[in-house]
């Protein structure tokens, strides 16, 4: 099966050939397809740029009543770089196979996702399918790199608070199951930590008191043991995004081999769970420092402040519209703790309820990876999903 002559898999194809990767993106492909996409529509666009070359493009389709807060559906059009040689197609011209899969860069993360949010407004409006609520599609730069210069700034912006957004919808993972999509209702917390331990320095023959070396072994021990006590919880049944992960990611100093370091320096990647005691994990690692010895201290290189999850309980109606309308498509939600990062979180800091949402069935997990692909049956049976989702959420 294949589906070039499908004018639904063209325009997915179309935005996939478009190499927005990092590093040193250029969107401006992007930015015009996305303006040619609202044409075919009819419906207006705009473009801001809070910072230089990192267009925000939105689209909007008015609801019947314009009054009530908005339903936002978000995307990211950049992509994470490539190792071209390691791809059976080119990973920048969509191929299809003979067995229908399209495999491209941002197959799955997530430039399906945006064409399923653009499709579902299509078919909702080729149906003549009446929203009360107005829904505005939005395409941002830069979330692959943490999105400072595109959501970030955006969901801050007088443009965003002019939005009147009350729910919105994001990306998650493709699910292998035939049955089941896998959401999130909030992410854990990022935080890069750097420990410097100074210490004595002198001649690498001897076995000199207070070193760095000294300081940052220690540290290390404590960190890894804190790891090891967190990955236990897995072996119990705790999922990934329901646990603090740890790990050592860079190391610095020294300046000759037969020369104790003045100074020694290591730095982790921490995810902390939402319902986590930041304040006690700082005081933890302040007393790791204080034991380590003299002179240990550490400092945040990122420092991502809590956010609310948004609530599952049913007290959130979008929540539950989503839940119903998969509920007539015989669909399963599995809803967890994202385990890394997405452009949602800047929205979940503004107030705002957000669920993170790919309805792509029945793939193998490829963000990221080689070979990053998506099947044309799974693309459509998405789009039916994302459809019914958008209509029901609209129509709260």
């Amino acid at each position: 099966m294949n589906g070039k002559e499908d004018s639904v898999i063209e325009r997915l194809r179309s935005y996939l050939k478009i190499p927005s990767v990092h590093p040193d993106v250029d969107y401006s492909g992007c930015v015009k397809f996305l303006q040619d996409q609202a044409k075919s529509l009819g419906l207006p666009v705009a473009v801001y740029e809070f910072v230089p070359k990192k267009p925000v493009v939105i689209i909007t389709c008015k609801g019947l009543q314009p009054e009530l807060p908005s339903i936002l559906l978000n995307s990211h059009m950049d992509v994470v770089p490539v190792y071209e040689e390691h791809w059976t197609h080119p990973p920048f011209e969509a191929v299809i196979s003979k067995d229908g899969w399209i495999y491209a860069r941002g197959a799955q993360d997530m430039k399906s996702i945006g064409m399923m949010h653009l499709e579902a407004v299509r078919s909702l409006r080729k149906s003549g399918s009446p929203l009360r609520r107005t829904v505005h599609i939005s395409f941002v730069p830069d979330e692959e790199i943490g999105g400072v210069d595109g959501m970030k700034k955006f969901s801050e912006s007088p443009e965003f608070k002019a939005l009147n957004i009350g729910f919105a919808l994001d990306e998650s993972i493709p699910s292998g199951s035939a049955n089941e999509v896998l959401a999130y209702n909030g992410e854990r917390i990022f935080r890069a930590i750097k420990v410097t331990c100074r210490g004595e320095p002198g001649h690498g023959s001897l076995l000199n008191t207070n070193t760095a070396g000294e300081k940052v072994h220690y540290i290390i021990n404590k960190f890894s043991q804190f790891r090891e006590s967190e990955r236990k919880k897995l072996e119990y049944g705790k999922a990934i995004g329901d646990v603090i992960t740890v790990n050592l990611t860079i190391m610095e100093g020294g300046v000759q081999f037969n020369v104790l370091p003045e100074s020694l320096s290591v730095s982790f990647d921490m995810r902390i769970p939402p319902d986590a005691d930041l304040d006690y994990i700082e005081y933890m690692i302040q007393s790791w420092c204080k034991e380590a010895g003299s002179d240990v201290s550490f400092e945040y290189h990122v420092k991502n402040p809590h956010v609310n999850s948004t609530k599952i309980d049913g007290s959130v109606p979008f929540w539950t519209a989503i839940e119903a309308a998969a509920s007539d498509l015989k669909i399963k939600i599995n809803t967890v703790t994202s385990a890394g990062a997405t452009d949602a979180r800047y929205v979940r800091l503004q107030g705002i309820p957000a669920i993170n949402f790919s309805p792509i069935l029945n793939v193998p997990m490829l963000l990221h990876a080689h070979d990053e692909r998506i099947h044309i049956d799974s693309y459509r049976r998405g789009i039916e999903i994302m459809t019914r989702v958008v209509k029901e959420v609209a129509n709260v």
